[in-house]
This record gives structure tokens, sequence and C-alpha cells, in this order.
């Protein structure tokens, strides 16, 4: 494959996170199979529920979308972080930080919404559940591969061991689901600390402060580039023109931006930013209950969670959008003509297995997965979501002891790194 490398000032070689080469051919049948789906769904959406739940969806499509052209990842870019030094990834996630953030300082300080629901952001009480869950919910992430956004993008992507990863999240947030009220009330915490609420800081002053503390640790990242001198990620095969947006791959800063838009774009829609594994602990329930399971007694379906039980799927805005983000991932692909499920090597999918229970626990013990609770928390101003952020790196350190046991390697200091 060509690689178009250019030259910084400092005559340093620079590549790309896409590269102009030859693509693959546009498998058509799935296309038109992907469209066909996503426009029924939109129609049964709408039909059951509102037009609201119909826009959360198209967003979710552009969610899915977006993560499998740019093959954005919170996952990678904790494990390149870690392992080689390698800080493109979390360099992206900086930028979409500090986009989200400044969107979500004007939605929230001004209470803007297109439905008239007031936003809310993602502020949760940070204790030991927090701790704990994003601590194990990074481990878990690095052994299913995937994170909750990675797992519902790669099995759109076509990722044959993501559906165990998926499967055993549910499960694991069914298990998290029935232990919450021991996390919750029978476990050291403080109460939700908001920047910019619970510190007289204002939505201003907390802004000027997570732009402060995204730009240090960007000029971190810069300074462990430079120590380190890590492979680059390979660059993703694109085409120019108009091709590039249905055919080819998105550089990652551009979908970093993407991603801040549209998760902004959910806080003004729904009245909560974009969140994910909610949904999980939902399907899991909706399954016991069908079986003859009673959870509604379960603390954590005491409240809102529990009123969904009762529902249609289809009125639940999360489930909307995770359908969206695994049907847009799938078009993609199938655009790209990348949608080649594999077999499942058994080492994988025991890793697959472990590290989706891990995920779903951890996700309901601290409020949320690397959307919810990373990416939504600190948007949001909220003190957990930073907590998590550093839990959830330091359970990546101990995942890449863990990882080759199952068969899996880590990134290495001479390989390019994907």
């Amino acid at each position: 494959m060509a690689q178009h490398v250019i030259k910084s000032p400092d005559s340093v070689p620079y590549k790309r996170t896409t590269v102009i080469t030859d693509l693959s051919p546009m498998q058509k049948p799935f296309v038109t199979i992907g469209v066909a789906a996503a426009v029924v769904l939109f129609i049964a959406i709408v039909s059951t529920t509102n037009w609201t739940q119909g826009v959360l969806y198209i967003i979710g499509l552009a969610l899915g979308m977006t993560l499998l052209y740019a093959r954005f990842g919170f996952t990678s870019a904790f494990r390149r972080l870690v392992s080689v030094g390698n800080v493109q990834g979390l360099q992206a996630h900086m930028l979409m930080l500090a986009v989200a953030t400044t969107l979500f300082a004007i939605i929230l300080s001004t209470g803007f919404s297109f439905t008239g629901v007031t936003p809310a952001g993602y502020v949760s009480p940070v204790g030991v559940s927090v701790i704990f869950g994003a601590f194990i919910f990074g481990i878990g992430m690095q052994l299913g591969n995937g994170c909750a956004s990675g797992t519902l993008y790669s099995i759109g992507g076509g990722s044959s061991s993501m559906i165990l990863t998926l499967l055993a999240f549910i499960a694991g947030s069914l298990l998290g689901a029935y232990h919450f009220t021991f996390w919750m009330e029978d476990t050291p915490s403080l109460p939700p600390i908001s920047l910019a609420e619970s510190t007289g800081l204002g939505y201003f002053g907390a802004w000027v402060l997570q732009l402060a503390l995204f730009a240090l640790i960007y000029w971190i990242t810069i300074q462990i580039a430079k120590k380190k001198n890590p492979p680059m990620m390979k660059p993703l095969p694109t085409t120019v023109g108009w091709k590039k947006v249905i055919r080819g791959s998105w550089p990652l800063f551009a979908a970093a931006i993407v991603l801040a838009l549209l998760n902004a774009l959910t806080l003004t829609v729904r009245g909560n930013p974009w969140g994910i594994t909610s949904a999980f602990a939902l399907w899991g329930g909706k399954a016991l209950t069908a079986v003859g399971i009673d959870v509604s007694a379960w603390g954590y379906f005491s409240g809102p969670a529990g009123e969904a039980l009762t529902q249609s799927v289809l009125a639940d805005s999360t489930s909307v959008m995770n359908f969206g983000i695994i049907l847009g991932a799938f078009i993609s692909s199938a655009f790209q003509g990348t949608f080649k499920p594999g077999k499942i090597k058994p080492g994988v999918a025991g890793a697959a297995i472990v590290g989706g229970l891990m995920m779903g626990y951890g996700a309901r013990l601290a409020f949320g997965c690397n959307i919810g609770a990373y990416f939504g928390g600190i948007a949001s101003f909220s003190l957990h979501g930073w907590v998590w952020m550093i839990m959830a790196m330091l359970g990546t350190f101990l995942a890449l002891w863990i990882r080759p046991l199952f068969g899996l390697k880590n990134p290495k200091s001479t390989d390019s790194v994907c």
C-alpha cells in the first residue's frame, strides 16, 4: 500500500491516519440490504413512538458511520498509548472533548433545546463504585478488543467475535444491575460534583479549566511522542473527492469533531448526552422478564429503567441509537467493501466473553462506559468522568499483562499499530 508521507517543519516524518490507495469493491447487495433495513426501522420507530425517536435513530446512524469510517477507537487509543507510547488516539480524544465541552457549556448554560426538554448533562457521584467499575471496564475493553461504542460499530462492520462480546456485555450489565443497590448504598461515595455548578466556577470558568486540562494532556502526549518515538497508526485506505465521504476513510481528527457535534446534537434533542450501556441492561432485563424472571424488584429497575421494561424497546432512546450505530456501521462497511465476517479463534472467544462481562458490570457501577461516563461525563463537567478516565487507563495497564494469556498480542515498539 502506497503511503503519502509529509514533512513537518522540523523535517520529522509524519504519517497521516488515511492514505490514498485502491479500495475494495463496493458490496452493493449489502448496501441495498442495509439501506432498506434502515428505512424500515425508521418507519417502525416513528409510527410506534414519535419523531424525536426517529431523529435520535438518525443520529445513531451518523454515529455508526463516523466510528466505522475513521475506525475511531477508545480501547485501541488507550492500548497504543500504554504499550508503545503512540498518542494519536488520545490526541483525537482531547480534540473531541474540547469541541464537545465548548458546545455543552453553551447548551447547558442557556438551556437550549430543539424539543423543549431541559438539557441535563451526565453528572454522577464519585465513589468506590466508579473507581472499581471504571478499572474493571478498562481491563474488559482490552480483553474484548472493543469498548461500548467499539462493540456496536465492530458488529456492524462484520466482526464476529464482537457478537460474543455484546452478549457477555448484556449479561455483565444484568449482574451489575442486580448488585446495583449494594454498590450505591453500602460503599463510600461523594455526591455528584459538577466542575461548573458545584465549585462556583460557573460554566465559563469550568470551560476554561477543562480546555486548559485538555491542552496540558495534549502537550504531555507530544512530550511522550518525542521521547519514545512510537510507531504510527497504520493509515486507513481512502480516495479523493466526494467518494471519500462514503467510500474512503475519514481522518481521525475530522471524526473527533463530528462525534462531538453529534453528541451535542443528542443533548439538544433528548435532553441528555449520548449513552450506550443502559440499553444493554434493559435488553437483558426484558429477556429475563420474557422467561418469567421478575427483575422489577431489583434496585436498578425501580426508577425510569423499570418503566422502560414495560414499554417497547423502540421507545427507549438509547436502544434506537444503538440500533442506528450498528446499521450505520454496516452500511458504511458495505460501501467500503470491508464487511467480511470471519471465524472466531478459541482464545479470542474466551477473551471476548470475559471482557464483555467485565465491561457490562463495570459500566453499571461507574454510571456509564467510555461514552456515557468518559465522553459524556467530562463534556458535562462531571468529576466522575475524569476519575473514569484515570481508572480505565490503569485498568489498561493491567490488561496488557492479561491479554497474552488469551493469545492476544500487544503492540510492539517496532510495529505499526492498529
